[in-house]
């Protein structure tokens, strides 16, 4: 198979200098021989010497800023690879190590990675280019880094083309679980998407939304900010100003955009929270600036700083405010510790790292606790050169301990356990002593089935190639004078929420409540955002809720309306009112006081079925049709005033349908009663025969009574069948429900009053024909009066009704039914009982024939004279009559006499006492 080969090369950048790259193995760090070899990529530096501001000559440069918890860590993964080798893990099988540094800067790690990926036990590392790597074997079967993440998705990218596994135990970028893009990258904690998302929960928590952020402008910085604005939108949480630092420090615009962003930080005054996706050396010298401008914010930090031992030895550090974090999960490191008491014990000659240490040791070691740090953190390989020539070796064993991050020492002896696991899986039936056994990307298969024991736990990794760790929630706190890296809670990224061992921790945790960062102020409960110009949500006025909606929590976007029409609530609620419920009860005075005059009219009606059933055969009881018509006249009304009741108390379908069928048909009863009496009266009293015809025709008591009636109990029939009246819950009243019926057809009640009316006129014009009846027997005339009460009522009612609204609006028909009632009732027998008890010599027979006698007198000579009139319309003198007289020869004992009609001989002007009496008495027997 044809192949093009490379030649990883050195690149020169000065002559003997310890630090100088004369040949390739120089470029390494640290390294030991194996079986199996593992590669490491750390950025055991912080940035790499650039001579000019652009690169002219591919030259890799030396570095500066030694950062020790790096260097711990590559310390780790050589303790971790020590304790497996002196174990039974492998069987025989020894692991070897090239540990790299990659200064931070991707080229670097790039030629790093180039090495990795060169051949196996090839004498000038030639990397071979194929089609197919299957069967190749490079120089190292996995690979723990890188330290962050732009290096690691650099790297990765690299590491693809062999599919060689890589496990890092700080790269937490989002995208680097995208298995499309990196299918060999795995580590051994949960990405970024778990950390936002916890940041954005806290903030959340805490009450703040309005937050600055500050990130380093490289992969990890711009993917870290992404997603957590992302968590922080869907937390309603709202990001005041960005500002992106350079990723690497030798850029000539670093410090200028630090104090750009300290200048940001201290114009906006509303936000006192700030969220920092940085690396440690850029925290310190962004805190240092923060410091000397008096700078007193909550920070919240990521996992690269959180736990960052030299950031927390800064003097007045205090000064910052309060500092929140969220570290790795820290587990039991006790045997790490032990290997580093006894590391100045260890030769520096295969370890680099180790020498350089050791070397700043001897140059920094008079200064005390944090300038030491900043001593060995600002010296240049080339300077210690130099310096160490003139210092003795000193050893220090406190600091290396006083320096560990757990989170990251535990996560790197996490990532080679687990990659000599998956290589256990591959040696069960193979000579792994033999390089060649096996190819990377059959380790990579063994990777993804890998289960470790962490504190007696499983963990593996998930499709991602991540693993769900817990992270520590830390609070930086000042105890005895010093700060204090404290562990407030834990939070859980299956169940996203926090957990806190104890009230006193928790307590930390509230008292970061206290703390404002909003843009505006909180909406009380009862009020709700009102978006202003701002182009954010977080920045909106505070208004009331409006009538009939609430609000139960602070800052609530909206308002709730109450859940239906039964609830109710005032401007600047919090919660909804269940309406009163209204209507015309049995203990309202209004009420009490119609059912008082029902009463009172039932008791009317009472007292006049006594007087008339005592006084029954009185010619006035005869006279008011008989005891039989009266009581079903006195029981009709009876029956109005019973109506009156089922509109009083709480409405249902019982009473609304009951009470209108119950009023009209007892109306149009009584009404058809009296309609019967005012015929007969006519018809007793009436001399006019065409009237007198058309009377007796009509006059059917019994039936003409059951089909008025009847026609009004099929209206009510019909209107109870089709469209009956049912109980209406009336909306109309803010804040309380009106309990009412409902009529069900306008049409059908408005049909069923107008039979009413029409019975009522047809009754009045017959009464009004009758009026002027004798004086002591004038019904009709009451009986016209009567009907007129009737119809004004009804009248005036029904405008009333249309503009009343209420509870009330059962008493204004209870009203018009009583004033009606009450016209008819009193208007048809109190004249009768005033005769009865106080006029007695009037109640009797003779008195009654000499009333009938006078009156019948009186309109039968009005009659004659009328007849009289009318047959001597051609004529214009008495003379004329008297002639018609004698040639008629109607001459009887000297008396001129006409025939009238009814077969009548009428004297002149007077009737003779005998006739006069004989027709009294046939019209007061016909009444």
């Amino acid at each position: 198979m044809a192949f093009i080969t490379f030649l990883i090369p050195c690149f020169v950048i000065g002559t003997d200098t310890a630090f100088s790259c004369q040949n390739t193995d120089d470029f390494v760090g640290a390294s030991s021989p194996g079986d199996i070899v593992i590669g490491g990529l750390f950025a055991v530096h912080s940035e790499m010497l650039r001579p000019e501001e652009y690169p002219i000559k591919p030259v890799i440069q030396n570095c500066a800023g030694f950062e020790i918890q790096i260097f711990l860590q590559t310390l780790a993964m050589i303790h971790a690879i020590e304790m497996i080798n002196n174990s039974t893990l492998l069987s025989g099988v020894t692991l070897g190590y090239e540990i790299y540094d990659t200064c931070a800067e991707v080229t670097k790690a790039m030629a790093s990675a180039l090495r990795f990926l060169s051949k196996f036990n090839s004498s000038e590392d030639v990397l071979e280019f194929r089609c197919n790597y299957s069967d190749y074997i490079p120089r190292i079967k996995a690979v723990v880094g890188a330290s962050y993440s732009e290096v690691s998705m650099a790297v990765s990218r690299l590491l693809a083309l062999q599919l060689i596994p890589q496990v890092s135990p700080a790269s937490s970028a989002e995208i680097l679980s995208d298995k499309i893009r990196f299918p060999s990258f795995f580590r051994t904690i949960p990405s970024d998407f778990h950390q936002t998302r916890a940041m954005a929960h806290l903030i959340c928590e805490s009450g703040w939304n309005w937050i600055g952020v500050i990130a380093t402008d490289d992969d990890n910085g711009r993917f870290a900010l992404e997603s957590f604005g992302v968590q922080a939108m869907a937390n309603n949480v709202c990001i005041a100003f960005k500002e992106m630092l350079p990723a690497y420090l030798s850029d000539n615009t670093f410090h200028t955009k630090v104090d750009r962003a300290i200048e940001m930080i201290v114009k906006e005054t509303r936000v006192n929270v700030i969220v920092v996706f940085m690396r440690q050396f850029h925290v310190l010298k962004l805190f240092k600036k923060a410091i000397e401008r008096n700078v007193n914010k909550i920070w919240i930090a990521s996992d690269n700083w959180a736990a960052a031992v030299k950031i927390s030895t800064i003097p007045n550090i205090r000064q910052l405010g309060t500092i929140v974090g969220f570290g790795f999960k820290s587990g039991d490191i006790s045997t790490f510790q032990d290997f580093l008491r006894k590391l100045h014990e260890k030769p520096t000659n295969n370890n680099k790292f180790l020498h350089e240490y050791i070397m700043l040791l001897s140059v920094c070691a008079h200064l005390e606790y944090h300038d030491f740090q900043m001593c060995i953190a600002n010296q240049s390989q080339d300077d210690l050169l130099e310096n160490v020539e003139n210092n003795h070796q000193i050893w220090r064993d406190d600091f290396l301990n006083a320096n560990i991050e757990p989170g990251f020492i535990r996560n790197t002896i996490l990532a080679v356990y687990a990659i000599a696991h998956a290589i256990k899986g591959q040696c069960k039936d193979r000579n792994c002593k033999d390089p060649s056994a096996f190819t990377p990307w059959e380790l990579l298969e063994e990777l993804k089935k890998v289960t470790v024991i962490d504190d007696g736990k499983e963990i593996k990794f998930d499709p991602n190639g991540d693993m769900s760790t817990s992270y520590d929630v830390l609070l930086w706190k000042e105890i005895d004078g010093h700060m204090e890296i404290t562990t407030m809670a834990e939070y859980d990224p299956e169940k996203g929420d926090f957990i806190f061992e104890d009230e006193e921790r928790k307590k930390d945790f509230l008292d970061l409540k206290k703390v404002q960062s909003t843009c505006s102020q909180h909406c009380r409960p009862g009020q709700m955002k009102k978006v202003t110009e701002s182009p954010h949500t977080c920045c909106y006025e505070c208004v009331h809720c409006p009538e009939n909606h609430y609000s139960n929590q602070t800052d609530m976007d909206y308002c709730y309306r109450c859940n239906n029409k039964t609830y109710w609530a005032p401007i600047n609620s919090t919660t909804c009112y269940r309406k009163t419920i209204h209507f015309l009860a049995w203990s309202d005075w209004f009420a009490i006081f119609l059912l008082l005059l029902s009463a009172f009219g039932v008791v009317l009606i009472l007292s006049i079925s006594v007087i008339f059933t005592k006084n029954l055969n009185t010619p006035v009881v005869k006279a008011s049709g008989g005891l039989t018509v009266c009581y079903i006249i006195l029981f009709s009304h009876f029956l109005i005033f019973l109506s009156t009741v089922f509109f009083i108390d709480e409405p249902t379908e019982f009473k609304c349908k009951t009470r209108q069928a119950l009023f009209g048909i007892s109306f149009a009863l009584c009404i058809s009663c009296i309609l019967i009496k005012s015929l007969k009266i006519l018809l007793a009293f009436s001399f006019d025969p065409k009237l007198q015809n058309f009377l007796k025709c009509v006059y059917k008591p019994v039936p003409t009574v059951v089909t008025c009636t009847g026609i009004q109990v099929i209206i009510c029939t019909f209107w109870l069948i089709f469209r009956s009246p049912f109980v209406k819950q009336n909306f109309s009243i803010p804040r309380a429900i009106i309990l009412e019926c409902n009529e069900g057809s306008i049409v059908a009640f408005g049909i069923m009053l107008g039979y009413i009316a029409a019975l009522a006129f047809i009754c009045f014009i017959f009464a009004f024909k009758g009026r002027k009846l004798p004086e002591n027997y004038n019904e009709a005339k009451f009986i016209t009066f009567g009907m007129l009460i009737y119809f004004i009522a009804w009248i005036v009612f029904i405008p009333v009704y249309a503009t009343t609204f209420g509870k009330y609006l059962p008493a204004v028909e209870i009203i018009v039914v009583l004033i009606s009632n009450y016209g008819i009732l009193c208007c048809t027998f109190l004249p009768k009982c005033y005769i009865i008890i106080y006029k007695q010599e009037t109640n009797t027979k003779s008195a009654f024939l000499k009333m009938i006698y006078t009156y019948s007198s009186k309109s039968a000579g009005s009659v004659a004279v009328s007849q009289i009139s009318l047959d001597s319309k051609s004529s214009s003198s008495r003379a004329t009559v008297s002639d018609s007289c004698k040639s008629e020869k109607n001459s009887v004992n000297g008396h001129c006499h006409f025939q009238v009609p009814g077969q009548r001989l009428i004297k002149g002007k007077v009737l003779p006492k005998n006739t006069a009496r004989t027709m009294a008495r046939k019209r007061l027997s016909s009444i």
